[in-house]
């Protein structure tokens, strides 16, 4: 996979814009010690003039250390109020999809997770939820907009929570990286370059990754929507 190819699809699978991080600069500071001159200076004076730089270097010391220990905090901080926001995503999503199981009176085990920047909700354990998927997942794809839009409703915030019922995503998703594995194998040993199946931006992530973790071959997205298509080739 080409960066300019990781680019694009990691791009297409964002549905927020990327968060600028402040800069933060620290200045020094210099001190200045006025003695006499050296062929005046006792010992007495010198070993206080050494022990005086030395608190006062001992006191930068631990000003700087409480300084990046804040820093610290701060980012614990951060990665705790995120991960407290997809929590709370993922109950607001569970009660929906739960009222609307309810309506079209199918049953089911509804599960929350977070992986990484998104909330992961699962539905599983009851009968014929693969008619909430439909044939191609476009059933499912549905009902993940619509459960996102619950959230929004909810939050005031866009989602990016991912909704699976009955393991459908995740067995899509071993799927495509067993065939990208394949396919890039297959290239590295015939050198013939080969072309997938349209996929969506999500689908042609895991294929990427998969063809990257193979010597010797690359990936490539071409094609416009809905027709964009994963290519393999062998590296130059």
């Amino acid at each position: 996979m080409t960066a300019e190819t990781a680019a694009q699809d990691e791009q297409e699978i964002r549905d927020d814009a990327a968060q600028s991080a402040d800069e933060v600069t620290e200045g020094g500071v210099v001190e200045t010690l006025d003695g006499k001159t050296p062929e005046t200076e006792t010992a007495g004076t010198v070993a206080g003039a050494g022990e005086a730089s030395g608190a006062d270097a001992g006191s930068a010391t631990a000003t700087d250390d409480a300084d990046e220990s804040d820093e610290d905090d701060d980012s614990d901080d951060d990665e705790v109020d995120d991960e407290e926001r997809l929590v709370e995503e993922g109950e607001i999503a569970g009660d929906y999809l739960e009222q609307l199981l309810d309506v079209l009176d199918f049953d089911g085990d509804i599960d929350l997770d977070v992986d990484g920047d998104r909330a992961i909700v699962s539905i599983d354990g009851g009968d014929d939820l693969t008619k909430l998927v439909g044939r191609k997942g476009e059933v499912l794809d549905a009902l993940q907009e619509l459960t996102r839009l619950a959230v929004q409703q909810a939050t005031g915030d866009r989602s990016r929570l991912m909704l699976d019922i009955a393991r459908w995503r995740a067995d899509r998703r071993d799927r495509l990286a067993r065939i990208g594995t394949e396919v890039a194998e297959r290239v590295r040993e015939s050198g013939v370059r080969e072309e997938l199946d349209p996929m969506t931006p999500f689908e042609r992530k895991i294929v990427h990754d998969a063809v990257a973790a193979v010597d010797g071959v690359v990936s490539e997205s071409e094609g416009a929507e809905p027709k964009r298509r994963v290519v393999v080739l062998r590296s130059s």
